[in-house]
């Protein structure tokens, strides 16, 4: 075996009565990739904060380089050789490329000086990784692929050996992500090791020497990535066998049911969110939005659904028409026939602090059958829940626990079962799995699958690419506020759609 860049022993860890972590052990090689994967709620990360010394682990050893290291706080692991890539980047949006990666770690009294002697080493890691970004640029011009260069030259300026990266590609395009892949093979090239926490199994296959798998806080397998395959690892994340692909037939559009026509919006500090906006969706089909965050879809399904008023443009729900001057809320888009799975389940989709029962009917709560003469039926209620949780298998199966208690697959199948079973005409769902384990995700998959053979419309906003490119039978790509185009899900691939997704034309490229 060659010399190990990390090993953690029999690494226990509890918050209060739950055990995040229980007897993990990991040993990962030098001048590997190893991937570490897991659902929602497996340890992964909480090991990973162990390693990185945000949390304390209550027993266990770890060994960097094979010497025996102590880490009580994030310094300790730089201290080590650790560096870590966040999810959600680190970094201030107004000082330069320069000033983030020498942020903390200058030295002497004049802070131009220290800026002077780093500019030479960041430009020499800059080009021995091909990092380039621009040292001067402010990383608020930057684009996310970009910023993400930046947090990994911050962690190499700082002397990392070992590089942890959570959940790299959740925010890049496609070529961003090809980009990111071939900088971690120049990293593992170099001598480096690179940890990936990651919930792609073909991200895995792609880039990764090596792979653990963690299930409810256990290490359940360690294997060669060329030794297995994206089934075999979906069925040890899960406990069981999982079907990866989504099984549909053909669409049978028929009317539309939602029109939307010049749709524009301006936030409150004046940026430009949405700009001429307009399509449709039929009943029995799936309308997939593509695009990575931030580039108007948020805007445009809080316009959809009432959320936000209309500024300019209208929209059409089965026959009604909304427009600036002709309002409608949430409420009324759902006296219309619209449901409306949000993006952010917790804030938005739940009242996190009430019980199952009570969210079930959430935003229904106003209907005549959930109403006596002077107060709410309790029975109708629990009985709306039961079915709503046996038929979607929400677990634990308690009626009456807080929805804060459950996982976040949980939650979500809690938001989707109440939103499904109102039997709309439109179904708007705002990133239906986020956050959410494979087996989850082939569920919360199937009930789109069935809304849309049974004639619904089915809008659908994600910025997993995948997820759009299987389930949808049109497909439209946003990049700041504008539609750059639409391709039907038949003639999709992820060259064209990934170009689109970064502002180009496709007839341009």
């Amino acid at each position: 075996m060659s010399e190990l860049a990390i090993e953690l022993t029999r690494i226990n860890k509890n918050f209060g009565n739950v055990c995040a972590n229980r007897d993990v052990s990991l040993k990962v090689e030098s001048g590997t990739i190893h991937g570490i994967i897991g659902e929602n709620g497996a340890g992964k990360s909480t090991l990973m904060s162990i390693l990185y010394g945000f949390y304390q682990a209550d027993s266990g050893s770890i060994s960097v380089q094979e010497k025996p290291t102590v880490i009580r706080s994030a310094h300790d692991a730089i201290d080590a050789g650790i560096g870590m890539v966040h999810q959600h980047f680190m970094l201030v949006d107004n000082f330069s490329v320069l000033e983030n990666v020498v942020l903390g770690t200058e030295t002497g009294f004049s802070l131009n000086k220290s800026l002077e002697a780093s500019e030479v080493e960041l430009q020499r890691l800059e080009k021995e990784y091909h990092l380039e970004v621009g040292i001067n640029s402010v990383i608020n011009t930057l684009p996310v692929g970009l910023q993400q260069r930046v947090e990994i030259l911050k962690a190499l300026y700082r002397g990392a050996d070992i590089l942890i990266l959570d959940e790299p590609t959740g925010v890049l395009t496609p070529q961003e992500a090809d980009h990111l892949f071939r900088i971690l093979n120049e990293l593992r090239e170099q001598g480096k090791t690179v940890i990936l926490i990651t919930h792609k199994l073909r991200e895995i296959m792609a880039i990764t020497d090596s792979v653990s798998v963690m299930r409810q806080g256990e290490m359940v397998a360690h294997l060669k990535t060329a030794d297995t395959n994206r089934e075999e690892l979906a069925e040890l994340m899960v406990g069981r066998k999982v079907l990866l692909r989504v099984d549909k037939g053909p669409a049978k559009p028929g009317k539309p049911v939602l029109t939307i026509e010049h749709l524009d919006f301006t936030d409150d500090f004046g940026v430009h969110r949405l700009k001429d906006v307009s399509f449709n969706v039929r009943s029995g089909e799936i309308v997939g939005i593509a695009g990575v965050s931030g580039n108007g879809q948020s805007e445009l399904l809080a316009s959809i659904t009432g959320i936000q008023p209309l500024q300019k443009g209208q929209l059409i729900v089965n026959s009604e028409t909304i427009t600036p001057a002709l309002k409608a809320d949430a409420a009324d888009m759902r006296r219309f026939g619209m449901a409306h799975v949000p993006e952010d389940r917790q804030r938005m989709g739940l009242v996190t602090s009430f019980s199952a029962n009570e969210n079930s009917i959430l935003g229904y709560h106003n209907e005549p059958e959930y109403n006596g003469l002077l107060e709410m039926d309790r029975d109708t209620i629990l009985s709306t829940c039961k079915h709503d949780m046996e038929h979607y298998d929400v677990r634990p199966n308690n009626l009456n626990l807080r929805a804060s208690l459950f996982s976040g697959g949980n939650q979500q199948k809690l938001v989707v079962a109440r939103e499904l079973e109102r039997d709309p005409d439109l179904l708007v769902v705002g990133q239906p799995t986020r956050g959410v384990d494979i087996g989850a995700i082939e569920f919360i998959h199937r009930q789109l699958i069935a809304m849309r053979d049974a004639g619904k419309a089915v809008l659908l906003v994600s910025v997993e690419l995948d997820e759009i490119l299987s389930l949808s039978d049109r497909i439209l790509v946003m990049f700041a506020g504008k539609i750059m185009g639409e391709v039907e899900a038949s003639a999709a691939n992820e060259r064209d759609i990934g170009l689109l997704m970064a502002g180009i034309s496709t007839e341009a490229a």
